[in-house]
């Protein structure tokens, strides 16, 4: 909100506008107001914290890595090379961060009941300090006031982590990666606060351009030559063990579609025999990658690592702009999802094993009341994850609640996951969440369906005790699972 004093936020934004649902709201929203942050889904460049290097303007820090600002712009005909997107065909051309946080500005009207505009009114004015709205008129001052205060080392990485009281991040990591920045990090005390998360995405799409070059370094990080699908598989799981000693909590898997149909191994090692030949069909493809997501279900109940699982997005929807800009920039699409026959596989095989922590998150909200809901509900291996990327809005959140907690309860969710790669903006998203979650739990003691002691008791639950609960380090199982052995 705007005042004669300056720029401010008001004390209830995103709280329900109900004056008997409000008060109740405000005490919820204030019991989990001091509780740590626990992130652990996103996609923060471990090397970032590691250098912990100033950052080195306001717009490749706020601008050009928010894939959510930036396609609201490109929306209204602001050319990527504005927003400092870079291109593949001309390396090392860097746009001007003034000219790019100036095209921004000029543009803060666009965002006008957005979250991208809630997150960033919270990161301006409450972790930088600003007291003025973005606008051409202002664009300048604000710039000359961020780089000022992204010279102090209290803004650095590693000291923004402990303002923002971020108790534990996990970032987003390629198998092939060497984790030497977490080595790193971990020499110097921070081991267990920022941890890998094992998301093998590229090397299970046999069909995907690169695949064979990656395949090449996973022998190398593996130390095991692939010749075929049941080395690949020794790969895997050798890199497994591999972010399991450096402090990771999960796996993360992005398929577009929720197949989990397991092939046998002669079937799997004729696909991926033909893959490293390079002419394996895109139907073969699409039934291994299925087909891997078992056995991605398969080692996390074995090895202990937390299984997560986001489907139903169509990557790079226009090939062009992935071609000229790289992939992230914007152009992924929901598509419908079919949680209840895809997963039922993998469900059948290991909903019941004690060792499988599977979350799910969905950009089909359709799918909230009529299948995530009930698939929670009853297999003991799932959980359902937060509304994120592009249901991670105020009344995304809500509709959430409202769909899934009749049947799901609020135990068998995971609190709040921030998905973001805009490191500052995760006090912001949580705070929304924490925030959404007040009004909800309010209005069910407002309508005497829960006492207050019991809605604050939930509400932390929410924001603090059910996700470290949730992705509690990995315990691993006696003796190796088999496919054949899951029963």
């Amino acid at each position: 909100m705007a005042s004669e004093t300056g720029w401010t936020l008001h004390p209830d934004r995103a709280l329900p506008s109900d004056p008997v649902v409000r008060p109740i709201a405000r005490d919820i929203l204030a019991a989990t107001a001091g509780l740590p942050i626990v992130s652990m889904h996103g996609h923060v460049d471990a090397a970032v914290l590691a250098r912990d290097e100033p950052f080195p303007d306001p717009a490749s820090l706020l601008v050009t890595p928010d894939h959510y600002l930036v396609r609201m712009l490109v929306s209204q005909g602001v050319p990527h090379d504005a927003l400092g997107v870079p291109r593949r065909d001309r390396p090392g051309v860097v746009a001007d961060p003034r000219e790019v946080w100036r095209t921004f500005a000029t543009h803060w009207s666009l965002f006008r009941g957005t979250p991208t505009r809630y997150w960033l009114e919270h990161v301006l004015v409450e972790v930088f300090g600003l007291d003025e709205r973005p606008s051409a008129h202002s664009a300048d001052r604000l710039y000359d006031q961020l780089a000022e205060r992204l010279e102090k080392p209290a803004y650095r990485p590693l000291a923004l982590f402990d303002e923002f009281g971020i108790e534990i991040l996990a970032t987003t990591d390629a198998p092939t990666a060497t984790l030497a920045d977490h080595a790193d990090l971990a020499g110097r005390g921070w081991g267990g606060r920022i941890v890998p998360t094992f998301r093998p995405d590229a090397l299970l799409h046999v069909d995907r351009p690169g695949w064979r070059a990656d395949v090449a370094l996973l022998e190398e990080r593996s130390g095991v030559t692939i010749g075929g699908y049941g080395d690949l598989v020794r790969a895997l799981e050798e890199r497994r063990r591999a972010f399991v000693a450096a402090g990771a909590r999960a796996t993360d898997h992005g398929h577009l579609s929720t197949g989990t149909t397991p092939l046998s191994a002669t079937e799997a090692d004729r696909i991926v025999t033909a893959a490293l030949r390079g002419d394996v069909s895109a139907a073969d493809a699409q039934a291994f990658s299925g087909h891997m997501l078992f056995e991605m279900a398969r080692m996390s109940a074995q090895d202990g690592l937390v299984m997560q699982l986001h489907p139903g997005v169509l990557r790079d929807h226009d090939r062009g702009v992935a071609e000229l800009r790289g992939a992230d920039v914007g152009y992924d699409i929901p598509v419908p999802t079919d949680y209840v026959h895809g997963l039922r596989p993998v469900l059948e095989a290991f909903g019941h094993h004690p060792g499988l922590r599977l979350v799910l998150f969905t950009v089909d909200e359709d799918t909230f009341s009529r299948e995530l809901a009930p698939i929670a509900g009853v297999y003991p291996a799932v959980r359902l994850g937060a509304p994120w990327w592009f249901l991670d809005t105020p009344d995304g959140m809500r509709r959430f609640r409202e769909a899934v907690t009749d049947t799901a309860g609020f135990a068998n969710t995971t609190g709040f996951v921030d998905d973001t790669r805009a490191f500052c903006s995760i006090p912001a998203r949580h705070d929304l969440a924490r925030r959404i979650d007040a009004g909800f739990l309010a209005r069910l003691v407002a309508e005497h369906r829960l006492d207050l002691d019991e809605a604050l008791e939930t509400a932390i639950d929410l924001a603090y005790r059910i996700p470290r609960e949730a992705y509690a380090p990995p315990t691993a199982t006696a003796s190796p699972i088999s496919a054949k052995e899951h029963e």
